[in-house]
């Protein structure tokens, strides 16, 4: 490898990231193993076109190899839907480029660090316990695209990736080729993604059928028609309308709880006259209630049932320490107190024990899932250093015996 410079034909890269300019541009994606030291194996699941990863002081970038002026038509849309605030991966900019196979582009996205393939949830015995959660989570995503009157296109297991998420999963789409992004969603274009979200699932199921990691008699189709289910009660939940007395009013408040408490934030609600009641719709935006609200008290970044989780134990420290202080104490000092006395020493803790690579906000989350496992058997609060303690040596256990 030489160490001169490889330009491309033009490129649009978002400030805060490496230039690229080192990378091999005048050689197909395909051919770049042994030209750039900057090459990462990252998982990834199957792909129509050329991907490869590459490595900037830690920062793990994904490159895919397209036509020419696609890359920069997908980088516009998954741009305007980062702008919507939709879990899709992070767009940091596109190149083109003329090599021996032609002129070309080439997406450069954030790789999802602790992200997952689906594959994983089946080929990894300790990820099975996730693959129910996959349903929720693809069925959610797409929920929250319709919303944004995003429509995918090409929904399907290979172009989603997934992050735990406190004991669940969250969905990411990754791949915005076949996307449209519009005011809003007609009920006839939503079907239509569900009829291809459905025939894609059952299909990359049966592939692993074929390769045998599912066993011959596993329901693909069924399960692609439950995450159809699953989208349908969840758009109902999100979009009926009520009808109340003006003496029951509260119920508008509840029903906006309700929809926190699944994650989404409510933009207005909807009121209009029907005879001596009154009709009422909530109008959702995204569903990031509790990450939005943990980001403003503490400075996280984590996903939303992670941010569900900690804002139910900052809430649970707010209400102890006023009761034991014998004075009120702002949610903010309590989320102050949390971060100093408990997330931070809790995770670095395991992270000095199990590894710095893993994610803090997950860890965190099973600290306080094995807390409340131990508490009940020993019918007390064993608080968080017990808990952290016992499953770093149950890891270490586990080390010894594989």
């Amino acid at each position: 490898m030489s160490g001169q410079l490889e330009p491309f034909e033009g490129a649009a890269i978002r400030p805060g990231h490496p230039d690229f300019l080192d990378l091999p541009w005048r050689t197909p994606l395909s051919a770049w193993a042994g030209r750039t030291r900057r090459l990462e194996t990252m998982p990834a699941g199957e792909a129509r076109h050329p991907i490869c990863f590459v490595n900037y002081e830690g920062r793990v970038y994904a490159l895919k190899a397209l036509a020419a002026g696609a890359a920069e038509r997908e980088y516009d849309l998954l741009r305007q839907m980062v702008e919507r605030r939709l879990p899709v991966v992070q767009p940091v900019g596109h190149v083109a480029t003329r090599t021996e196979e032609g002129e070309g582009s080439v997406l450069i996205t954030r790789f999802l660090d602790h992200a997952l393939p689906y594959h994983s949830l089946f080929l990894q015995s300790g990820l099975t316990r996730y693959r129910d959660h996959l349903l929720d989570a693809l069925a959610g995503l797409l929920v929250q695209l319709h919303l944004a009157g995003v429509y995918w296109g090409d929904c399907s297991l290979f172009n989603t990736l997934f992050l735990r998420d406190a004991g669940t999963l969250k969905a990411y789409l990754v791949d915005a080729e076949t996307s449209e992004v519009h005011e809003t969603l007609s009920d006839e274009r939503r079907a239509a993604e569900l009829e291809v979200m459905e025939e894609n699932v059952a299909g990359a199921l049966l592939d692993l059928v074929a390769l045998g990691t599912l066993p011959p008699s596993y329901p693909a189709a069924e399960t692609a028609e439950d995450i159809r289910r699953r989208y349908v009660d969840l758009w109902r939940e999100i979009s009926r309308e009520e009808v109340v007395s003006p003496s029951d009013r509260y119920r508008i408040e509840e029903r906006v709880r309700a929809l926190n408490a699944l994650g989404f934030s409510v933009g207005e609600i909807e009121l209009s006259p029907a005879g001596a009641l009154l009709r009422f719709r909530v109008v959702v935006t995204d569903r990031s209630f509790h990450r939005d609200l943990l980001h403003s008290l503490t400075g996280l970044e984590v996903q939303e049932m992670q941010a569900r989780t900690m804002m139910n134990e900052i809430h649970q420290v707010r209400a102890l320490r006023s009761e034991t202080e014998n004075r009120s104490l702002s949610l903010s000092g309590a989320a102050y107190h949390w971060l100093e006395r408990l997330f931070k020493p809790t995770t670095r803790r395991l992270l000095e024990a199990l590894g710095p690579e893993l994610e803090p906000a997950e860890l965190y989350c099973q600290v306080l899932e094995h807390k409340w496992y131990l508490s009940e058997h020993a019918q007390r609060d064993v608080g968080h250093d017990a808990a952290a303690t016992d499953l770093i040596q149950r890891a270490a256990g586990e080390r010894k015996t594989s």
